[in-house]
């Protein structure tokens, strides 16, 4: 296979200059996005100095995330996708803003930080499943897995990049200036969009309120597929999800060395980087759901290994392993779910993906956390790749259509 095949498919960027200006407003906002997520923690921990007010930086990204998702969801598939979504890039850049105040003028409490951060929240809940739709409708059917690689890439790149750039800037302008910074990536996002055509639903919009949401619900039970999908990544994010246990298990194999643990997300992200940059084989085999399967499964069997293991260089490349399979595990969850949903119903699904993909890791560090106080960090860590690996098996024995890639009858 040539090295051009075996690179991750650009042909998206090349063929439609409308994805390819979204694509590029998206990564640097998601650049912002993660130079404010470093500056939000220093500023609360500068603050505070206690890690329960840190602590609940995450709390106020994720409820308003779970909360407001799901009614988001179904006013999405109700209205125009392109407007919602300029909508809720406008909210968020204005929470960059007032964020910005308050850092140059240093006159609000800590509360005051956090109920922004939770209002920024709520506009991305609202704009993730607007921009869930754009993808399919932008490209034809059999480039959606490219282009849904291209933001994974670009995502995970830009993870790598944002906390660095994020701690220079603290460092060099103060926390005012890295909220301003964001402010402004948030007009590219709004231009990268602007130029999209109106993106109402195709088929019966949604049903106001609580019932749209129901019908949404009612899909996502019903559809083995896209149920299968979202299963599978709750097993490998709730079961197997290894970052609160990093400090613990660097402690007790690897001396504790703070280097050591710097480097373990930094293995984690590398491997997904370089894995979906080497995805061009994966987006074009059309079989999604067997490597999520795949993927998962070695996600899981790669964290057990992880948890077994003294050497401190065979741990880092084994996080990569698991980091590599996890990225394309996403890409392929992603393509499942907007290549099976219909345009309908596709808001109050991605919305639905969105609480999945965010909820989830939450939910497996605290799950983590919790075994390893009973036993260890290494425990911890193999008992929860092993059941993943079991979940996983489980989901494609029992579900054939996502294994195999087959049509199913509720389609």
């Amino acid at each position: 296979m040539s090295l051009t095949r075996a690179l991750i498919d650009v042909g998206p960027l090349r063929g439609s200059p409308v994805f390819r200006r979204l694509w590029i407003g998206r990564t640097v906002s998601v650049l912002g996005g993660f130079m404010t997520m470093v500056t939000v923690l220093y500023q609360v921990w500068d603050m505070t100095h206690s890690a329960v007010w840190s602590g609940a930086v995450g709390l106020a990204q994720v409820i308003p995330m779970v909360v407001v998702g799901l009614l988001a969801g179904s006013w999405v598939d109700r209205g125009d996708r392109r407007r919602i979504y300029l909508i809720a890039t406008v909210g968020q850049a204005v929470c960059a803003l007032l964020l910005a105040v308050q850092g140059f003028t240093g006159g609000v409490p800590v509360a005051g930080v956090l109920v922004l951060v939770a209002a920024s929240s709520c506009f991305g809940a609202i704009g993730g499943p607007a921009a869930g739709v754009f993808v399919p409708r932008l490209l034809p059917k059999e480039q959606v897995a490219a282009g849904l690689a291209l933001n994974q890439v670009s995502g995970q790149a830009m993870m790598l990049l944002g906390p660095a750039l994020g701690g220079l800037f603290l460092g060099w302008f103060g926390v005012g200036a890295c909220y301003l910074l964001d402010a402004l990536t948030f007009a590219c996002a709004f231009y990268g969009a602007f130029g999209l055509p109106a993106l109402p639903p195709e088929g019966e919009p949604s049903r106001a309120g609580v019932r749209g949401v129901l019908d949404g619900v009612r899909f996502l039970t019903g559809h083995r597929v896209v149920r299968g999908a979202l299963i599978t990544d709750l097993a490998a994010t709730v079961l197997a999800m290894p970052v609160s246990l990093f400090p613990l298990v660097n402690a007790e194999r690897f001396g504790g060395d703070p280097r050591t643990l710097g480097l373990f997300m930094s293995a984690v992200a590398v491997g997904g980087v370089t894995a979906t940059a080497l995805s061009g084989p994966v987006t074009r085999l059309g079989r999604p759901g067997l490597v999520m399967l795949c993927g998962a499964g070695t996600w899981g069997v790669a964290l057990a290994l992880f948890g077994l293991v003294s050497d401190p260089w065979t741990g880092l490349a084994l996080l990569a392993v698991a980091g590599g399979a996890d990225a394309l595990s996403v890409v392929s969850r992603v393509t499942i779910v907007q290549t099976r949903t219909p345009d309908a119903l596709l808001g109050r699904v991605t919305a639905a993906e969105q609480i999945v993909g965010q909820g989830g890791p939450h939910l497996g560090n605290l799950r983590g956390g919790l075994v390893a106080g009973w036993t260890s960090g290494a425990t911890a860590l193999v008992l929860g790749g092993l059941l993943c690996v079991l979940a996983v098996t489980y989901v494609g024995t029992t579900t054939p259509e996502l294994r195999d890639g087959t049509p199913t009858e509720d389609q």
